[in-house]
């Protein structure tokens, strides 16, 4: 063998070697990250199906958040002595996800003040819904595990007076309250009835000495809240530009500024305005595009018909994407529709409920709809019952189900997606994928004749889910517009509100709430920002793949690597370097 041909296999057995010696270490450090990142967030870890967290709460004492942001400034500094190019493609994308969340973590400890401003993180620490909606554990297991935390749930709220600045936020402390005295009702009610078959009466015992404990320790400190921080709250609550944008960067990879978002975000607005009015004059051309949608409210099945129509309804939205192989569904296992569990339906209208991705036991999924409550009068049950009206129920069965979050979830659990991107994901992928969904399905004929030009009632039909469909864009669009204005421009709450009221023509309730929500939930500019993301790596990809270009194919892709930011999805769908810099 020539000298030359003797250093080149050398040299290429060297390489070899160096790179799995830091493919081993960069995953030594990932497994590390995570078992130190769930000892720091059990609660996470039971609702991934990790169960050996089972029955512990997290510590929130300033010793140990002190201890915890420390790990995450040595890892931040671990993680970037790793170079990607040295790196397997796998775990150079794992890399990159594992640094955005612990930017996000990093952002929120620093920049946030989640520990020192936000005193909803305390008041949500009764949120123990997974203990009694999934049987993972004999039910003697499980409440052991409940009595274990909500013994903990007073000193969890100590710590919060400990660590809350004197000077907070006005709309956090508002929210805060009414979260933990909604926690102590439901600890003391709904929680309570959950237990009912115990037989183990010791046991029974000790969980109602916990479980009073914990509520009596949350209404104290909802009243705390309203005796010390709320005559000194502020209206203070915006991140800034600077902040916006790094946060951007970090955690989504996204380096457009925030003005330029907001310019997009503002013309999609318009657009969609302009597709609602259109499809409305389809409707009725003598009203506005508001009566109309109205009027379509009213086009919903009766009380006692709910569940099983929007369950039929769901049987045929699959269908609808098999049959014309929109994107693969991995698992014939169906989302069961149910009535939303009495405890949670305060909070939730329709919602996706899927086991972890490590869960081995309690692996149902369950679609929860809120049907009308028995006491309610004919008022309130008609006027909850017009957002189950056909077009808007089928649409958001799109985005929570078929094929929005539910098909995602089956997905990640066929794929041999890593440990890393099963755990970690981005806001604006999860939200993005589901609400990009409820578009691209119209798109692609749901809801519309089956044969061209269509028939008068079909094309009116048709503009019907139109505008259901525009109405929930309208929606996400106002929360991207709210969120970067609220945060980066200075509106306020009140302003905000008027904004939702006259730009997705929401009533003043819903609105105030939306812009609430926008005070603290910076991200919620995710859902639109996510779904035209999307749109563009689509459009990109198509132009690609040419004549090769299938939906399913792209869908199927994109599923198939956990959920981490789009950007990165470029980075893997994406041949050409230089358009995946272009994210929108």
């Amino acid at each position: 063998m020539k000298l030359s041909l003797v250093l080149f296999v050398l040299s290429c057995a060297s390489f070899s070697y160096a790179a799995q010696t830091n493919d081993g270490e960069f995953s030594a450090v990932a497994e590390e990250f995570i078992k130190g990142y769930l000892n720091a967030r059990p609660l996470l870890g039971t609702q991934l199906g990790l169960h050996e967290y089972d029955g512990r709460a997290s510590d929130f004492s300033p010793l140990a958040l002190d201890a915890e942001l420390q790990r995450l400034r040595r890892f931040d500094d671990r993680l970037r002595k790793f170079d990607p190019e040295k790196l397997s493609p796998r775990n150079a994308i794992d890399l990159r996800i594992l640094q955005t969340a612990v930017a996000k973590e990093l952002f929120e400890f620093q920049e946030v003040g989640k520990f020192e401003r936000n005193p909803m993180t305390y008041a949500r620490c009764a949120n123990l819904n997974i203990y009694i909606t999934r049987n993972f554990a004999p039910l003697e297991d499980r409440v052991r595990s409940l009595v274990a935390i909500e013994s903990q749930i007073p000193n969890i709220l100590i710590a919060g007076k400990t660590n809350l600045d004197p000077v907070l936020p006005k709309p956090y402390v508002e929210l805060a309250m009414q979260i933990a005295r909604g926690s102590a009702d439901f600890l003391r009610k709904e929680m309570v009835n959950a237990i009912g078959a115990l037989k183990d009466q010791d046991l029974r015992a000790s969980f109602i000495v916990a479980n009073r404990k914990a509520a009596t320790a949350l209404t104290d400190f909802a009243s705390w809240l309203e005796k010390e921080r709320l005559p000194k709250a502020t209206a203070d609550f915006a991140l800034g530009e600077a902040k916006y944008q790094r946060w951007l960067i970090e955690t989504e990879l996204v380096d457009l500024p925030p003005a330029k978002i907001l310019e997009i975000g503002l013309a999609k607005l318009k657009e969609e305005q302009e597709v609602f009015a259109e499809a409305a004059k389809t409707v009725d051309p003598n009203r506005s595009p508001t009566e109309v949608f109205k009027e379509i409210q009213k086009d919903h099945p009766p009380a006692d018909k709910l569940i099983a129509d929007v369950a039929k309804d769901l049987d045929q939205i699959r269908s609808y994407v098999i049959d014309h192989k929109l994107v693969t569904i991995p698992s014939g296992v169906r989302a069961h529709v149910k009535e939303t569990p009495q405890y949670d339906r305060a909070t939730s209208f329709a919602s996706m409920d899927t086991p972890g991705p490590f869960e081995k036991r309690a692996t149902e999924a369950f679609y929860y709809v809120t049907p009308v409550e028995s006491d309610w009068s004919e008022e309130q049950k008609e006027e909850w019952l017009t957002s189950f009206n056909y077009y808007t129920s089928d649409v958001i069965s799109i985005h929570e189900a078929y094929p929005g979050h539910y098909v995602q979830f089956l997905h990640l659990n066929a794929s041999n997606a890593t440990r890393i991107e099963k755990i970690l994901g981005s806001y604006a992928f999860v939200e993005g994928w589901a609400h990009y969904c409820e578009q691209m399905m119209l798109d692609q004929g749901f809801g519309g004749p089956k044969k061209a030009p269509g028939t008068e009632e079909e094309l009116k039909r048709a503009a019907k889910y139109r505008m259901a469909q525009a109405s929930e864009a309208l929606l996400r669009l106002c929360r991207l517009c709210a969120a970067i204005k609220m945060h980066t421009q200075n509106m306020s709450v009140d302003d905000a509100t008027k904004f939702f009221q006259e730009n997705c023509y929401y009533e003043e309730k819903p609105a105030h709430a939306e812009a609430m929500r926008g005070t603290f939930d910076y991200g919620y500019l995710s859902y639109s920002l996510g779904k035209l993301q999307i749109m563009k790596l689509r459009d990109d990809y198509k132009t690609q793949q040419g004549d090769e270009f299938s939906l399913e194919k792209f869908h199927d892709e994109l599923l198939k690597h956990g959920m981490p930011p789009i950007r990165l999805l470029r980075e893997i769908l994406l041949k050409d370097r230089a358009i995946r810099d272009q994210v929108l």
